[in-house]
């Protein structure tokens, strides 16, 4: 029973803290990771920035990227709140690097300038509406950074990813 007691007040501190320290120690795919803190482990998902699913074009591409930048390496996170499967939702920074940043300017991720908080991820000019944006349930006015226009996953695949920097 104290075990319990001593595991939801971690717990709990966890949620409030707006920075949280811990190790890599899982890549699911381009936007979301597992970082292990105080013997937890913690689901997260890349604040503002989206990434293919490991089974489209790129995906494992993507997912390989974020692992080059995070896996076994001590993390930041600047926590923004849950998603709607309880992922902490945060701005990543693996050994000192923005992750969210880093996969955008590699082509890995993209931005929505529609739900982005973190301006600074969006440098000139947001690009057109990409039909992958359209594809996955986006509207027209959905403009996505850090991909070439191409297909959508349910209509083809992207041919290719242009680097947002």
């Amino acid at each position: 029973m104290r075990w319990l007691g001593l595991s939801v007040a971690l717990l709990a501190s966890i949620a409030l803290a707006d920075t949280i320290a811990g190790k890599v120690v899982g890549v699911h795919d381009g936007d979301s990771l597992t970082v292990l803190v105080d013997q937890h482990q913690i689901k997260v998902r890349l604040a503002d920035i989206d990434a293919l699913e490991l089974k489209q074009a790129f995906g494992q591409r993507s997912k390989q990227s974020l692992s080059d930048l995070c896996f076994q390496k001590s993390a930041t996170l600047e926590d923004q709140g849950r998603d709607r499967y309880g992922r902490t939702i945060a701005r990543v920074r693996c050994a000192g690097e923005n992750a969210n940043r880093e996969q955008v300017r590699r082509g890995m991720a993209w931005v929505f300038d529609r739900y982005v908080k973190d301006r600074s991820l969006v440098r000139g000019p947001v690009g057109r509406p990409s039909s992958y944006a359209r594809a996955m349930g986006g509207s027209k006015g959905d403009a996505a950074v850090g991909v070439a226009a191409g297909e959508g996953a349910r209509g083809g695949s992207i041919s290719c990813f242009r680097p947002l920097l």
